[in-house]
């Protein structure tokens, strides 16, 4: 009688045979993992410059939070913004900044390495071309500021991964994402609007760019802060009513924008809890600009079923988040936003595939992805009920 084998769960299952290209790259990281290749390319004419540029690669990859920590130094003491308007000698830097002479040489020697600041003929100190385009986005300001906290979040990344990291402040700063919304107080909304609308006009003019919204008689957003995104519409087309819904936390300060904004007779605010609570009805467009992101599948579909039930058939919902995938820079922002959601401890970084079947599970169809000129901010969907 044959012998019947029983497979038990502690067996490891076959492993799949790599492909010719997959043991061609494994041999080439073997190869270049050996110090003595290294030496070699280092000394090779056609080959010292491809191990020059990895090496340095390499360098920046390992010095990146020093690096982040110059950048930090330069907003937080405000020398981009006083070198904007007026050129200044490292004396006088450091009696700005209120620094020694030793630190002030130091940190703007850090800061020309990293082409933020740059040393003219004349002697004085001058913006380099990232310095510039810091000192000219008070979003991009705004976010380097943010990052201290995520940095202390960040100080134990292998607590984050494994689970065990506990409370963060990344995660209690956007309550509302974590389903604490019910926590979100007057001011909290107040401070995290403040971010989100300071760093919405770069990605409100990558929607803008990629999607033709204006054409559009009413539009809604869904989870729209203080109005950033609507704003930037009304300003480009006096076309479409400018609903918004969001937390009632919120409501205040986007009826200020918009009056500020000489929006107030477009604007139509609505509050409520954007997964439950039904969204009001008549928009063609609706648009969702930087929230998918922010929350984990099951609540997505819950947001997306909500929003399906509030559609009517003729309408038009768009999606605007950095994406994960190969183009314009994707993949960094897909890293970046991988442990930046780690920390917030809800949501994560999506590829447009992930997105589309998130959608078909709501019941969307005629999903189509709109590429943008920097998907590192934003990239486009779109799709009908």
């Amino acid at each position: 009688m044959a012998e019947t084998t029983i497979s038990t769960s502690s067996e490891r299952p076959p492993r799949p045979t790599p492909s010719l290209a997959d043991r061609l790259r494994d041999w080439r990281s073997g190869l270049v993992a050996r110090p003595g290749f290294q030496a070699l390319a280092a000394r090779l004419p056609f080959v010292k410059r491809i191990a020059a540029g990895q090496t340095r690669a390499l360098f920046d990859l390992t010095s990146g939070f020093i690096y982040s920590q110059v950048l930090f130094s330069c907003v937080e003491l405000g020398l981009f913004d006083k070198l904007k308007a007026e050129p200044a000698t490292t004396a006088e830097i450091a009696a700005m900044c209120r620094l020694n002479r030793r630190a002030a040489n130091l940190l703007t020697t850090a800061a020309a390495e990293l082409k933020l600041i740059r040393k003219a003929r004349d002697g004085r100190w001058r913006l380099d071309d990232f310095g510039a385009v810091v000192a000219g986005n008070a979003g991009i300001a705004a976010m380097i500021r943010h990052h201290a906290m995520l940095y202390r979040d960040l100080a134990d990344p292998l607590a984050l991964l494994s689970g065990n990291a506990g409370r963060t402040e990344t995660a209690d700063f956007w309550a509302y994402a974590g389903g604490r919304a019910d926590e979100v107080t007057d001011a909290g909304a107040g401070v995290y609007s403040d971010l989100m609308g300071l760093s919405q006009d770069l990605v409100a003019e990558e929607v803008l760019s990629a999607y033709p919204a204006g054409r559009h008689n009413v539009v809604l957003d869904v989870g729209g802060g203080d109005g950033a995104f609507l704003r930037a519409l009304g300003a480009r087309s006096r076309k479409p009513q400018l609903w918004l819904f969001d937390l009632p936390a919120v409501a205040p300060l986007a009826e200020e924008r918009f009056a500020k904004a000489d929006l107030a007779d477009r604007a139509s605010i609505h509050s409520g809890d954007f997964f439950s609570d039904p969204l009001p009805f008549g928009a063609d467009l609706v648009t969702l600009i930087r929230i998918v992101c922010d929350h984990d599948d099951d609540a997505v579909v819950a947001l997306l079923r909500n929003l399906h039930r509030s559609m009517h058939r003729d309408a038009t919902l768009l999606i605007a988040e950095p994406m994960a995938g190969p183009e314009g820079g994707a993949g960094s922002a897909a890293a970046y936003f991988s442990f930046y959601f780690l920390a917030m401890k809800s949501g994560r970084c999506r590829s447009p595939a992930e997105l589309t079947e998130l959608l078909e599970k709501a019941g969307f169809s005629g999903i189509e992805w709109r590429t943008t000129r920097r998907p590192i901010f934003a990239s486009v969907i779109v799709a009908h009920p």
